[in-house]
């Protein structure tokens, strides 16, 4: 499988081959036709557009980079309590991208508008209509 902070796992070539299972998920059937069709990519692009459009990359973008100091009544006021005091504890120089992203993630994954969340998911059950799965 190939990670990455950014998005979900995608099969290689080796999982669909693997003897150790017999058949795939209906979940990874629909994820490599996503793949192998190009219609993964248009949706992450979709879903990274609309959430720029909706400002919520501005408000992760505040979450993580505003000054600590005057982040956690900010942070605090967006519905992100308690978030900055991980750094406060460890001191900002201390805290890696990785634990950042660790405290940052569940509230951000929460904060995705309704509407972005629909329409992705109308997207994908147009696709798997049209391919007939």
């Amino acid at each position: 499988m190939k990670h990455s902070a950014n998005r979900p796992p995608t099969p290689d070539e080796d999982v669909r081959d693997s003897p150790e299972r017999d058949e795939l998920t209906l979940g990874e059937i629909i994820n490599i036709k996503l793949v192998e069709s190009g219609e993964k990519e248009n949706l992450m692009e979709l879903v990274r557009d609309r959430l720029v459009e909706s400002g919520w990359k501005d408000e992760m973008r505040i979450a993580c980079r505003v000054p600590w100091d005057f982040k956690n009544k900010l942070v605090e006021r967006a519905g992100f309590s308690g978030r900055g005091e991980h750094v406060k504890k460890k001191g900002r120089k201390d805290v890696t991208v990785d634990e950042l992203i660790r405290v940052i993630t569940p509230k951000g994954r929460a904060s995705v508008p309704d509407a972005v969340k629909e329409e992705l998911l109308d997207r994908i059950h147009n696709f798997i209509r049209s391919a007939a799965l």
